[in-house]
């Protein structure tokens, strides 16, 4: 069966790329390899030259890298059922911009919580959850009021942003106390990617049409 969008060929790619690495037990070295370490962003003495991947491709490496079989299908679960949405409403090259800046603003957001962490950060949720921001603008129905001089559609994003980032960090903390780490911080980045993007995507396209 053809592969007929956008989504479904990110789905297909990154969940192939994943379970190679996965499987073939290449995790830590893929990790390092392709994953985004903020310390090496910040050209951390000790960093040169680290890795076989040049640092600026690797906040969009790191999104065909997971930590397992879970992490990979909820980020693909989530990807899929708001990505195929989405697309249709910008676009396949509106989806494919939302994607790669979601994992560069995912990227920016986690390297700006610890510039100096070690820890390689990997997995497609940052770009996702750009896609995510933009489903949940596009096809969600405000219900809230303009707030002074504060228009009704602002009121909205404003919303959707607090109620992304209380979640995440809520799920940061209940997992942090099983032993767990999650990058709270890429998932908040990338919404608000999504969120910034999605109407210019939106009239950029149907202007065109």
């Amino acid at each position: 069966m053809p592969v007929r969008t956008a989504t479904a060929a990110l789905v297909l790619a990154t969940s192939a790329v994943s379970l190679i690495i996965v499987l073939s037990g290449a995790l830590v070295d893929a990790s390092v390899i392709a994953g985004f370490i903020p310390a090496r962003a910040s050209g951390v003495p000790g960093f040169e030259g680290y890795g076989l991947l040049p640092v600026w491709l690797t906040p969009l490496s790191c999104t065909f890298v997971h930590a397992g079989v879970l992490h990979l299908g909820m980020n693909m679960l989530m990807l899929g059922f708001t990505g195929r949405e989405t697309e249709r409403a910008v676009g396949v090259a509106g989806l494919l911009l939302l994607y790669v800046a979601g994992a560069y603003s995912a990227a920016a957001a986690q390297w700006l919580l610890d510039p100096d962490a070690l820890i390689p950060m990997v997995g497609a949720s940052g770009a996702a959850s750009a896609v995510i921001g933009a489903y949940s603008l596009l096809f969600s129905q405000p219900r809230v009021r303009a707030i002074g001089p504060i228009p009704e559609r602002v009121v909205h994003v404003l919303w959707l942003a607090v109620a992304w980032t209380v979640v995440n960090l809520l799920m940061w903390w209940a997992l942090l106390g099983g032993g767990l780490q999650i990058a709270a911080a890429a998932h908040i980045g990338g919404f608000i990617g999504g969120l910034v993007l999605a109407r210019p995507l939106l009239l950029l396209r149907w202007r065109r049409a």
